[in-house]
């Protein structure tokens, strides 16, 4: 028995069986390279960071719940050069998340809101924040079924967690029975704990005619646009674009 196999177990006691993978290959690299042993222990342990760090990735992907795999480099700024470019780029940031800060992505339809949220939400992940992205469908529907099986408040704290919450089409549809009540406590609970981003194809100032009555709106929208980012988004959709446009993009 060598001393690379009495390693084995014992790089699996200190859960660092990873080193594995690359141990052989950083091995013969370090002889070839003449590489002193700080050397080849730096590159070793490099090796299981990166791994580490691709698998925490990873996992926080499939907790965000992203609908498709959506990034600002893919997104056609030229398609609709009304869409604010330099804000967008800025809010992809993240800065806002580490601050606690809300944004709001509105517009017409099919005009990349969706896009361009999912695309901050892959951002932040990349930057090690908890993000979870969800339609505003789902999540009005998750909390009613958590009513009728009293867990409520247990769905409720799921939605406060996350360093970022991505709520789409927020608005789509006139709120009913114990939703308006629902949206609020979701602003109350994450006020200056953690950042909203929410799209709607409604103006801002609509979104008082979501709640039960003035003064649920009141508190809940001056907390949801207190030091919000508020984007605007404009043009044709696209899903559906012009026949001009058709062109300009069958070239």
């Amino acid at each position: 028995m060598g001393p690379t196999d009495e390693l084995i177990p014992l790089l699996k006691k200190l859960r660092l069986s990873g080193l594995l993978e690359s141990l052989e290959l950083r091995i013969n690299q370090a002889v070839d390279d003449k590489s002193s042993y700080p050397e080849f222990l730096l590159q070793l342990v490099s090796d299981e960071l990166e791994r580490r760090e691709g698998k925490q990735l990873l996992s926080r992907l499939r907790r965000a719940n992203f609908e498709h795999k959506k990034t600002i480099e893919d997104f056609d700024f030229a398609f609709n050069p009304s869409v604010p470019q330099s804000k967008v780029i800025d809010l992809a940031t993240c800065i806002f998340v580490t601050r606690k800060r809300n944004a709001l992505i509105l517009g017409d339809t099919g005009t990349g809101k969706s896009h361009v949220a999912q695309a901050i939400g892959h951002r932040a992940c990349l930057q090690g924040l908890d993000v979870h992205f969800l339609s505003a469908q789902k999540f009005f529907s998750t909390l009613r079924a958590a009513r009728a099986d009293d867990t409520y408040d247990r769905a409720m704290t799921k939605y406060q967690k996350p360093d970022l919450l991505i709520i789409d089409d927020m608005g789509l549809r006139d709120l009913r029975h114990d939703e308006p009540l629902d949206l609020y406590e979701l602003i109350r609970g994450r006020y200056e704990h953690g950042s909203l981003l929410m799209t709607s194809n409604r103006e801002a100032k609509e979104w008082n005619s979501l709640f039960a009555d003035a003064r649920m709106a009141s508190a809940a929208m001056d907390r949801l646009l207190h030091d919000a980012i508020v984007l605007n988004f404009e043009g044709e959709s696209y899903r559906n674009p012009s026949k001009q446009k058709r062109k300009g993009i069958s070239k």
